[in-house]
């Protein structure tokens, strides 16, 4: 079967099609913690069973001072949600306006929750050639025409591109000085967080940095995700949210993940080596080319052989699943994204793309 790749982490239905178990997928198509939840975490869901009886903290008071400790920020400048995709789609009712820019390539659900919206949107296409770099003065021109919106995605999805503090100060100041909302998700910032803006958003209106608990504490399945902006901002967006978005167990997950620090730190190291070994290897097989990335997934281009489609089905046949990255404005069939995993399961995953390379037609 020739695989779908609208979103990663497809490997149910993967699954299904193939008539295996998920469990028998080897899934590099969804980037998420290698170290699996937080130790704690399971405990904190048990001990959350006899609480589901009854209505959740619509407010997720607890979940949201746990956030503020680690963020240092004030409760009042986050909003909990299920999944920051929840939030994504909440952003035409908290910006003004119907014009927004999309800074490409980047998550799909941007450009699906807007035109859901009525808003038109447009694409500011980053090359590939240069590594994705931030032109800012011609990203302010574009501004400059009239949008009300801008979204940047730091560290890039799925460029893995890292946008350092100061180029992200220079685009609020432009962003501000046009009176375009700046949305900057930072879903993958946990791995890079001395980057993150969220001190800048705080101190004024007129931004919002999203943030997920789903990649970096491994817990997709519970969806979890939140927003850090002026207290203004939250507010509104705390007033546009649905009740009882974020259920009991998933706030329960997320204070005793942010709690353990021991998991933090592991997880940053962990990833770190295994993205240095894995982006390594994929640079050793001929014809790949890994770019540069700051996430849990590398991004890679088959600069000659076969295409990325070509490479996911017959990895696919091995029960390997990849990203393809054909549908992401700005790429093409070329481009795959493979996220970091064990050792072991890199190695199986190099193995299988080098074999794939080596016997391909000429």
């Amino acid at each position: 079967m020739k695989p779908k790749f609208d979103h990663g982490g497809n490997v149910f239905a993967i699954a299904r099609s193939l008539g295996v178990q998920p469990e028998d997928i080897l899934d590099f198509s969804a980037s998420i913690n290698p170290l699996g939840p937080a130790p704690g975490v399971r405990d904190a869901l048990s001990a959350a069973f006899n609480s589901i009886v009854h209505y959740p903290d619509s407010d997720c008071t607890e979940l949201r001072e746990a956030l503020a400790r680690v963020h240092g920020v004030e409760p009042a400048n986050i909003c909990v949600a299920n999944g920051s995709t929840e939030l994504i789609y909440l952003l035409p009712r908290l910006a003004p306006g119907k014009r927004a820019l999309v800074i490409a390539p980047s998550f799909s659900e941007y450009a699906k929750a807007l035109t859901r919206d009525g808003w038109s949107v447009d694409r500011f296409v980053l090359a590939s050639d240069d590594g994705f770099t931030l032109p800012l003065e011609r990203l302010e021109k574009s501004i400059r025409k009239g949008y009300d919106l801008l979204i940047l995605g730091n560290p890039g999805n799925p460029t893995g591109r890292l946008y350092r503090l100061p180029e992200v100060e220079a685009l609020l100041n432009l962003c501000r000085g046009s009176g375009c909302f700046l949305v900057i998700d930072e879903a993958f910032m946990d791995f890079c967080e001395e980057e993150s803006a969220k001190h800048h958003v705080v101190a004024g209106d007129g931004s919002i940095v999203l943030r997920s608990l789903t990649k970096f504490h491994a817990l997709p399945g519970l969806r979890l995700g939140y927003a850090i902006a002026s207290a203004m901002t939250i507010a509104r967006l705390a007033a546009v949210r649905e009740p009882w978005s974020v259920n009991t167990p998933a706030q329960a997950a997320g204070i005793a993940s942010l709690a353990d620090t021991g998991y933090t730190a592991a997880t940053r190291k962990f990833v770190a080596d295994e993205r240095t070994h894995l982006s390594a290897g994929l640079a050793a097989i001929p014809g790949l080319r890994p770019f540069p990335s700051a996430a849990n997934f590398l991004l890679v281009e088959a600069v000659r052989g076969p295409s990325a489609g070509e490479l996911a089905e017959q990895l696919l046949a091995k029960f390997i699943l990849i990203r393809g990255c054909g549908n992401f404005a700005g790429l093409d069939n070329r481009f795959f994204r493979v996220a970091v995993r064990s050792r072991e399961e890199n190695d199986r995953l190099l193995a299988a793309l080098a074999a794939a390379v080596a016997y391909a037609p000429a």
